[in-house]
């Protein structure tokens, strides 16, 4: 490197930058990062990139947005209200709305974006889950990512709320039943939360702190250190010829995806922009300023939030009951617990499943779904689950769009909510086991191409043509984990938690198909007559489907 004194404007200021941050040393080790091109992984980045439009088009509003609740007499453009006693944060959205010059289209674009952030980061950890993504050394940084979804539903929970209009009031409302729900502490924890008996005087002015500041900085912190460890650990790739565990085979961050990177960031800020601008979203004109007796018909809280008061909907009311007098109201604080059961089955799974398969080495190749039937089937069941209860928050609307009656539409859900999960594991464990047979044929025996032959003796037979040598790659390079049965400790005795290890193991792994060896792959080509080509060299070649 020179250290001649630089003689232009631009060559002054980065000397003056490398001598007091050193800054090329962390643009040379960041810049040659490899990251691999697959459309699965721009899944994370459109979950930054939303973030970034979110804090955006956040910091625009809360140059006019007041969070109080002081009551006055709404004088504004909108006429249909012209008059109404209304809260201050809510003639503030309005205000926003119809007097701010884009006002209203940076809320729609900050509600728009919230959406497709949270679709985003749960389809991102889906993508991770399914292909094993989670396992050594990236638990700690799946942990991070199911912060990032609670963190991601309390800040939507928390800026639609704001505007203080009937259709957020009553989602408060909904929080204010979950929190007195809960034994022996809810009313009290109600109480100090809404600063007095519902709705208070202070909950906008929470909430607003909350939105603005303390949710925003723990996400900030919490995709901070997810994409140091994406550094740290290196990029997770799928199989194929010359992937390995110990290489990453993609494009260097500069300049290559870092320039598709920031065009990719345009076209969702132009997608995000041309939605807000085209397709009306909360219009809280229409719902007018929250008041505890009336609730509006046909109203459903934003999609990651549904789940939650779908399971309220389908819950029986009969589940509250008392011990020693005290009610126990299981049938609303039950919500929470659901919550709780899902969020901690997903940060306790790697943990698990490095337990059940005793592997506690490095991955970075990722699994295909069908390869590992098990996992595969219990994500299915449990992405069936939530979407029972998802589907369960709109049930009013189903039963009116189909004539049919809402107490159908509850135990039909009910039903689901115990046997979906059930059907959806058995049926996804079924297809994954019949799609690894049928990766096995394909590489054995080659895929139909269409073709009818005669053989020399008469008998017609469809041509079978054989993949390339990076199709079988693909199809034949991966782990298939076998069941581990109980192993003695030190002391030559089996434990109870290696027994039930052990029972875990079988029920995962003892349904399986083995991945193709060379010998396999051999034997096949011999029998089909295919001497000439060996394992490695037989692309392009053609053979009859007969043994």
């Amino acid at each position: 490197m020179s250290t001649a004194p630089a003689t232009t404007a631009v060559g002054k200021a980065a000397q003056f930058t490398e001598s007091r941050v050193g800054a090329s040393k962390m643009v040379k080790e960041f810049g040659r990062k490899i990251f691999p091109s697959h459309w699965s992984f721009m899944l994370g980045e459109v979950a930054l990139y939303t973030f970034i439009i979110l804090i955006l088009t956040g910091t625009f509003l809360t140059f006019w947005f007041k969070p109080a609740m002081g009551e006055l007499h709404y004088e504004g453009p909108y006429i249909p209200l012209k008059g109404v006693e209304m809260s201050e944060a809510y003639a503030s959205t309005l205000a926003i709305s119809f007097e701010i010059r884009g006002g209203l289209f940076i809320r729609q674009m900050h509600h728009w974006a919230a959406l497709l952030f949270m679709a985003a980061v749960s389809i991102h950890a889906l993508r991770i889950f399914f292909t094993g993504a989670f396992r050594r050394p990236r638990e700690i940084n799946w942990l991070i990512g199911i912060a990032l979804i609670a963190l991601g539903m309390g800040a939507g929970f928390t800026g639609y709320s704001l505007p203080d209009d009937l259709l957020s009031g009553n989602g408060l409302r909904i929080i204010d039943g979950l929190l007195k729900g809960i034994p022996l502490v809810g009313t009290y924890v109600s109480f100090f939360l809404f600063g007095g008996e519902f709705p208070g005087i202070d909950i906008v002015s929470r909430l607003y702190s909350l939105h603005i500041m303390i949710v925003p900085a723990l996400l900030i912190a919490a995709i901070g250190v997810h994409l140091m460890f994406v550094v740290i650990h290196k990029h997770t790739q799928w199989p194929g010829a010359g992937h390995t565990e110990k290489n990453v085979v993609g494009e260097p961050v500069l300049p290559t995806f870092a320039a598709k990177g920031g065009g990719f960031f345009f076209m969702i800020f132009g997608l995000l922009a041309l939605i807000s601008g085209f397709f009306t979203i909360n219009p809280v004109w229409n719902y007018g300023p929250y008041d505890p007796s009336p609730v509006s018909a046909g109203t459903q809280p934003d999609w990651y939030i549904g789940w939650m008061d779908g399971f309220l909907r389908i819950i029986p009311g009969w589940t509250e009951f008392y011990i020693f007098g005290w009610p126990i109201s299981f049938n609303i604080f039950s919500a929470l617990l659901i919550a709780a059961l899902l969020f901690g089955a997903m940060a306790a799974w790697p943990f698990v499943e490095a337990w059940v398969t005793k592997d506690h080495r490095e991955h970075h190749i990722l699994d295909r779904p069908r390869n590992n039937p098990t996992r595969t089937a219990f994500g299915m069941a449990a992405v069936v689950w939530y979407a029972v209860m998802w589907a369960a928050a709109s049930g009013d609307l189903m039963a009116v769009f189909f004539h049919m009656s809402l107490n159908d539409m509850i135990y039909i859900f009910r039903f689901l909510f115990f046997a979906g999960p059930i059907i959806a594991y058995i049926v996804t464990k079924r297809i994954c086991l019949g799609l690894q047979r049928k990766d096995r044929e394909i590489i054995l025996h080659g895929y139909e191409s269409g073709e009818i032959i005669r053989l020399p003796h008469g008998e017609y037979q469809e041509r079978h043509k054989v993949h390339t040598d990076h199709e079988v790659w693909a199809l034949s390079s991966f782990e298939s984990p076998e069941y581990v049965p109980a192993e003695p400790g030190p002391d030559g005795k089996i434990s109870k938690w290696e027994r039930r290890r052990a029972a875990i193991s079988k029920f995962f792994y003892e349904d399986r198909v083995a991945p193709v060896t060379k010998d396999e792959l051999d034997a096949a080509h011999h029998d089909h007559g295919d001497h000439g080509v060996d394992a490695g060299s037989h692309s392009g070649g053609e053979l009859p489907r007969g043994h």
